[in-house]
């Protein structure tokens, strides 16, 4: 009887105590998302470059001798047809002399076998010397008149030889380093030149593109031939060895005829203006291509997350669950990279929040500023 008393004590006991409460989920994270948007867009890469002047001249001398006099300066600006080197033209003054008196002796020559000639001429008419003195003669005459011939050549020649003595700029330009000073000899065959001398009131750009980039390159731009093509491209920047921007524009003119077979690139040339003077031949510096990506998918970069070499986004999937989708990037333009693969126009990704961001788990999806739309349109 008491054990039955003390269930029912039990029983009611258990009733009245306060039932456990029911455990229960936290709200999904709310994180902004945006929708993928295409368009076009133009990134920029750029390439080692290096500058020369649009004429570059060695000179060096075309007479051997001891030189002289040296006109300018090294860096000197001068203009074509100025000296700037002086040879001992003594030598070369008495060549002239030498030839100059041959040629008054082949005239005097040719003068007697003139007169020869007059007086056996009446002699023959009469028959009284026989015409072989009369021919032999003229022949001399011959002679003496092709001695003339060479004379003047040789005279001209050491015409030649004299003003070589004298060494003027072949173009306007800044003169390079003077590897010859007064009191040198120097002569034709010498291995190095006097100075080099450069045009440089404009410059050509030399840069090299990969055979995958050359293709990507041309096929952006309209036209049949490569030379239709040339006057379709934008122009391109250069970048200094400071990293800082040459203040004038240059214009793509000129694509090699073959690739280089030992590094697999071709060569590309740009001019541009230098009125001033500021870039010299031999500075080197990056070429700024501009590339234009029609149909370009945007994805800012904070939106993005790498691992073991690839780059992901977390796109919003059925139920608001999130899945990390590798994605293939082409290029980048500020913060934004452009992609190739992986995303759609129309999908929607996870821009902020995504350190801890796990696959499968469902968010509250926040629509962020339609900036990915924004960025398309410029």
């Amino acid at each position: 009887m008491k054990s039955i008393y003390f269930a029912l004590i039990a029983l009611s006991l258990y009733s009245c105590s306060p039932k456990p409460q029911a455990t229960v989920a936290p709200p999904p994270p709310s994180l902004p998302v945006a929708t993928i948007v295409s368009g076009t867009e133009i990134t920029y890469q750029e390439y080692p470059a290096s500058v020369e002047g649009t004429v570059n001249v060695e000179v060096r001398p075309q007479v051997s001798g001891s030189l002289d006099k040296v006109f300018v300066d090294e860096g000197a600006f001068v203009s074509a047809g100025q000296p700037i080197f002086k040879i001992n033209d003594r030598p070369y003054r008495a060549q002239l002399n030498n030839a100059l008196a041959s040629q008054h002796a082949a005239k005097g020559a040719l003068a007697n076998a003139q007169l020869e000639i007059d007086k056996l001429t009446p002699l023959v008419e009469n028959k009284v010397v026989s015409d072989y003195q009369l021919k032999t003669a003229k022949a001399a005459y011959d002679v003496a008149k092709a001695n003339i011939e060479q004379a003047k050549a040789n005279v001209s020649t050491a015409q030649i030889n004299l003003g070589y003595t004298l060494i003027k700029a072949p173009v306007s330009g800044y003169i390079g380093r003077l590897l010859k000073k007064q009191g040198s000899l120097v002569a034709p065959a010498d291995a190095e030149a006097l100075t080099q001398l450069s045009d440089v009131h404009d410059v050509h750009v030399y840069f090299s593109l990969g055979e995958k980039d050359f293709v990507n390159f041309k096929e952006q731009y309209p036209g049949e031939t490569l030379k239709d093509k040339l006057k379709q491209l934008p122009t391109v920047s250069l970048l200094l060895a400071d990293n800082t921007e040459y203040t004038k524009q240059g214009k793509i003119d000129m694509i090699d005829g073959q690739f280089d077979k030992n590094t697999g690139a071709i060569t590309l040339r740009a001019s541009f203006p230098n009125a001033q003077g500021l870039l010299r031949s031999g500075n080197t510096g990056k070429i700024r291509l501009s590339l234009q990506h029609k149909d370009a998918l945007i994805v800012p970069q904070s939106a993005t997350i790498e691992m073991q070499d690839k780059v992901f986004v977390f796109a919003v999937a059925d139920s608001n669950k999130v899945k990390k989708q590798a994605i293939t990037i082409v290029g980048k333009n500020g913060t934004n990279y452009l992609i190739k693969d992986g995303i759609k126009a129309g999908d929607q990704i996870v821009l902020s929040g995504i350190d801890h961001l796990q696959e499968g788990t469902v968010i509250h999806p926040e629509k962020a500023v339609d900036k990915l739309t924004a960025v398309a349109k410029n």
